[in-house]
């Protein structure tokens, strides 16, 4: 887990929203049909840290949208999501998740 992530954390009064990506697609411009999606230094670019790291904000994440081959795979192998809901937008992994508590 020698990969590095951009991960920016919002807190509202009943969440803990994640956005992470991979760090080298920050900035990049998505196509997804009449769609431009920007992968945006604002929404995702506050802090560059390690796998490790960005594991431990996910467990406490109550949402969380990710963007980016390595980060959706690492939120695969640890529970955070399932397949079946990943896309893919112009080649690049996506999946979003939350967390429901009853």
């Amino acid at each position: 887990m020698n990969f590095m992530f951009w991960v920016k954390v919002f807190r509202t009064k009943f969440d803990l929203v994640v956005a992470a990506c991979d760090e080298d697609i920050i900035d990049k411009v998505l196509n997804y049909k009449d769609l431009k999606i920007k992968i945006s230094r604002n929404f995702y670019g506050e802090r560059l840290i390690k796998g490790e790291i960005l594991l431990k904000i996910l467990s406490k994440a109550t949402i969380a949208n990710l963007f980016g081959k390595r980060v959706v795979e690492l939120a695969e192998k640890n529970g955070f999501i399932s397949r079946e809901n990943i896309i893919v937008i112009d080649g690049i992994p996506h999946a979003q998740f939350v967390k429901i508590e009853v």
